[in-house]
């Protein structure tokens, strides 16, 4: 009933979402303890920018995109382990 009055979703709140899928997705493939790291600190970052982040401010959000699919892209390669707040933290054998 209420399905039909749903708002479309913009452009940019699809890439938002499927930023946000794509990292769910990505921890399903980590070790279970890292999983669980992934999954609570990419929600809480997630979370913070949507209360903290104008809806409008066009410019940041998608500067944020930017960097969350670089990150993405990061944790998706086979040697990484674990997503920090600021970046990826690599294996031991990629710190050599």
């Amino acid at each position: 009933m209420g399905a039909s009055r749903a708002q479309k979703l913009s452009s940019i709140q699809k890439q938002v979402l499927s930023l946000y899928k794509g990292f769910l997705r990505t921890a399903r493939f980590k070790a279970p303890e890292n999983q669980a790291h992934i999954e609570s600190l990419v929600s809480a970052e997630f979370r913070k920018n949507a209360q903290s982040i104008d809806r409008k401010n066009f410019l940041h959000i998608e500067y944020l995109l930017r960097r969350g699919k670089k990150q993405l892209d990061q944790l998706k390669t086979v040697d990484s382990v674990r997503l920090s707040s600021n970046d990826v933290e690599l294996s031991d054998n990629q710190k050599q």
